[in-house]
């Protein structure tokens, strides 16, 4: 069966369908969903029982790059500065100089043990070297895994934020293929800019799409995050046609904006969850369809050569050079070796080298599918596991909120005050959003003309209102006060 305009809809919505039916038990054998995900789409393609007949690769790698924006933007949207801001040095080593050791070691041994010249092999390296955003993020929470000392947060962000140190060496080391007599130092120019474009872009658009979000006034609030995914794309395609790392700078904005406060912000952050699983079901179920079966085969033997050196010597001694700065129990590095998983995007960056039409192309893409796959079947099952082997994890008491519980005891405020807005104060005219409330306290109602108005971000303060502010601590509803004592 091909792949119609005519039947497009009904094929991806059968599959879509059947795998949120699949991902919705599979935690009940122990199964990562996204497994199950590249299992249906392997299913339905021409080898399985579907029979659909789907080799093109530009869809495929866009439908990757497209999914790729989504699930780091979201976890960008996710991660807490806060709680990063302790570890940001351990995870920027590990996302740098942790995926180019992993690149390298691995690179190594691939032009040890097989025909390939050594930039062949340094660029299945690569094409392998990065922690998968998409599985790491869904495995962690959808376990509900808490972990002691920080891992957690370096582990999210070390698989948020190396994606683009992979794409770099994946791009760089697919030109020394095509060009032998160029040189490998001639790529060191090119990461700094990437790098540095990335970062001061992201950041920068991270800033004017917090000025755009809060200042444009949209008739229908569902508008915000559709705004919100337009930024995102402009951030990602701006980005890479000035020549910096558009994956950088999408995460970064993404993390800027989660940090910041937007109007809807709740609204746009859990649009970004849900699309997030949506892209990495798509992703999945796309590269499911695009391989074959049968050719994986004849790449077993080594696949499984090189599977076992990347996550029992590659990875571990990349993260015990990478850490090695930084004072850590030999228990902790020895879990974050062990979360390498690599998933999706592996695959996604194997598919360069395809379109790209290099001699050992297609023998690189069926290798790096068997690899993700072992790894996500590993890895993926046994993360809890080893979590409590090598008691990392804390007791089930102690677990992550849950998100019912995270917003009662974050939102619920036991102290509240009325606070009356003079007809000349300063603040009148101006949204919620841009009073910089502290994070400890809302204004949970406006009581103005005698109506009660429940606010939101874009709400406008009129003179002779009165805020209903709830606070946690008596002395932040104080400071409040005395600030707008100040500013009258």
């Amino acid at each position: 069966m091909y792949i119609t305009i005519e039947n497009i809809l009904f094929i991806g919505s059968i599959l879509l369908f059947i795998s949120i039916l699949v991902g919705k038990t599979s935690y009940k054998f122990g199964v990562p969903t996204l497994i199950l995900f590249l299992s249906v789409g392997m299913l339905a393609g021409k080898e399985g029982f579907g029979g659909i007949e789907f080799d093109n690769l530009k869809i495929a790698q866009f439908t990757g790059i497209v999914a790729l924006n989504f699930i780091l933007f979201s976890g960008g949207l996710d991660t807490n500065w806060k709680s990063i801001r302790p570890i940001l040095g351990q995870g920027v080593v590990l996302s740098t100089m942790g995926v180019l050791l992993t690149c390298i070691l691995t690179g190594t041994i691939v032009w040890w043990l097989t025909d390939f010249n050594i930039y062949e092999g340094l660029l299945l390296g690569a094409i392998v070297s990065s922690t998968d955003a998409a599985a790491v993020f869904s495995i962690l929470r959808s376990k509900n895994l808490a972990l002691k000392n920080h891992l957690r947060p370096v582990l999210e962000l070390e698989s948020g934020s190396n994606d683009p140190m992979a794409y770099f060496l994946t791009v760089a080391l697919l030109g020394l293929v095509q060009n032998p007599a160029s040189s490998i130092a001639s790529i060191f120019p090119i990461f700094l800019q990437q790098i540095i474009l990335g970062g001061l872009l992201g950041l920068g658009f991270g800033y004017l799409c917090k000025l755009i979000i809060n200042k444009i006034k949209l008739d229908f609030d569902g508008l915000y995050p559709v705004l919100a995914i337009a930024l995102m794309f402009i951030t990602f395609s701006a980005t890479d046609s000035l020549g910096g790392n558009g994956f950088l700078a999408v995460y970064l904005c993404g993390v800027y904006l989660g940090n910041h406060k937007i109007i809807h912000k709740q609204t746009v952050v859990n649009m970004f969850d849900g699309l997030a699983w949506l892209m990495q079901i798509v992703m999945f179920l796309t590269l499911g369809l695009l391989v074959t079966p049968s050719e994986i085969i004849p790449v077993v033997g080594i696949g499984i050569i090189i599977s076992v050196f990347l996550i029992f010597i590659a990875r571990p001694l990349s993260v015990f050079i990478s850490l090695s700065f930084f004072k850590m129990k030999m228990r902790r590095r020895l879990y974050i070796s062990w979360v390498g998983l690599r998933g999706a995007v592996p695959i996604v960056f194997a598919t360069y080298p395809l379109l790209a039409g290099i001699e050992k192309a297609q023998v690189i893409f069926n290798i790096v599918f068997f690899v993700s796959l072992s790894s996500v079947l590993l890895q993926g099952t046994t993360l809890g596991l080893v979590a409590d082997w090598l008691k990392v994890s804390l007791p089930e008491v102690a677990k992550k909120r849950s998100s019912v519980e995270k917003f009662l005891s974050e939102d619920s405020k036991s102290l509240m005050r009325e606070i009356e807005v003079p007809f000349n104060h300063s603040i009148t005219g101006k949204q919620i959003v841009e009073l910089e409330f502290p994070a400890e306290a809302i204004i949970a109602m406006i009581i103005r003309d005698g109506k009660f108005i429940t606010p939101t971000g874009s709400t406008i303060i009129d003179g002779g209102d009165t805020l209903v502010v709830l606070a946690e601590k008596e002395a932040v509803l104080t400071t409040i006060a005395s600030n707008f004592e100040k500013l009258t």
